[in-house]
């Protein structure tokens, strides 16, 4: 049986012009050689579910402060010369922060780093998932019980499972985001909300993702493929080159999109936030920058398969939400609390309302 619940209508029109961007994008980011996709990994155990939050990074700005943690100001900012190489599943060498680019706007390097090895993770799942019929995968709670659902044929190419691992770890990235926004949090009694949809944090799981299904189609080990596409796809972003450049960026924008006169993790630290994220990601670029010609670019999800088919018609996720959602007022005629990636344009909807109401309020408090 292949999932067939989705009620996404795609014309022709739309999904050559997805088909079309999505080769523009790659092209931007793929080295020429890179074109083999990668089998299954021997070093990817399928047994040992990632973490949600692989790497911790990062609060949107800088010279912000913990309540109840006094003279202990949180900077993580970085340059391209603290990147380091990439490893699979972290490790104390790498560069996390967070960096400015002209044309993707602040990235956060360890959202980016999880997006990658998600990917990777996922995509090993999906391989050898592939022509075993219906196959489920138990995940870690998150403002309900995660499950995840694949049924994937047995003819689906190596390019397409990359697609659909893209699109997937997308889902969960995504759900991380709504879930935080609604109170779940990694930590007990440290709510999360503060930086939920923050103006780089969906950008830069993107362009993980991006980069990791790069990385899977390349020639060259998985590491080192992924270090090498971290650096070209920046460096195609117009990544700035000093650390100094990415503080003068959260200046122009401090007391508009953030504020460090708030703490951690009073919701207020955030201004501005970007709830429209549903098939693409646009990147918040600091007004006013000089000297650079700066042509932002948007990252679309992953959405149809080489053959212009639902990427959805091949699993599920499903979560069954815990008493932090209001289920009836969102979801009405819904008999259950059980929702899957097909709800979150409602979840999103309901996000965008309440961002209206708590930016008006925040501006006010700001000032």
């Amino acid at each position: 049986m292949i999932f067939s619940n989705s009620t996404m209508k795609i014309d022709m029109y739309k999904t050559t012009l997805y088909s079309i961007k999505l080769l523009l994008l790659l092209a931007f980011v793929v080295n020429p050689a890179t074109t083999c996709a990668q089998g299954i990994p021997d070093d990817v155990d399928l047994e040992k579910i990632p973490p949600r939050i692989i790497r911790a990074c990062c609060a949107f700005g800088y010279d912000l402060k913990l309540w109840g943690v006094p003279f202990v100001n949180i900077d993580q900012v970085i340059s391209v010369d603290d990147l380091n190489e990439h490893h699979y599943m972290g490790n104390k060498s790498e560069g996390i922060g967070t960096i400015y680019s002209h044309k993707g706007g602040f990235i956060d390097i360890g959202h980016l780093r999880d997006q990658i090895d998600w990917t990777r993770y996922l995509y090993t799942v999906i391989l050898n998932s592939r022509g075993k019929g219906e196959v489920i995968l138990p995940l870690r709670n998150e403002a309900g019980r995660k499950t995840l659902y694949l049924n994937i044929p047995a003819e689906l190419t190596n390019s397409d499972c990359i697609l659909l691992a893209g699109k997937i770890t997308y889902d969960f990235s995504l759900w991380h985001e709504i879930s935080t926004w609604f109170g779940a949090s990694t930590i007990p009694l440290m709510p999360e909300k503060f930086s939920s949809f923050s103006v780089e944090d969906v950008y830069s799981n993107l362009l993980g993702i991006h980069v990791g299904m790069q990385a899977l189609h390349s020639k060259l080990p998985f590491n080192a493929a992924a270090t090498q596409i971290i650096v070209s796809t920046l460096d195609s972003l117009a990544v700035v080159k000093t650390a100094q450049e990415t503080y003068d960026a959260y200046d122009a924008v401090n007391h508009k999109w953030y504020t460090n006169k708030k703490r951690i993790p009073r919701k207020s630290v955030t201004i501005k936030r970007d709830s429209d994220v549903l098939n693409s990601s646009r990147p918040w670029i600091v007004p006013d920058q000089t000297n650079v010609n700066s042509n932002p670019i948007t990252l679309d999800v992953p959405l149809l398969d080489t053959k212009g088919e639902l990427l959805t018609n091949f699993y599920q996720f499903t979560i069954d939400l815990n008493h932090r959602f209001p289920v009836e007022e969102i979801f009405p005629n819904r008999e259950s609390s059980l929702i899957n990636q097909d709800d979150f344009g409602v979840l999103l909807n309901r996000i965008t309302n309440d961002l209206e109401i708590m930016e008006e309020n925040t501006l006010a408090e700001s000032k």
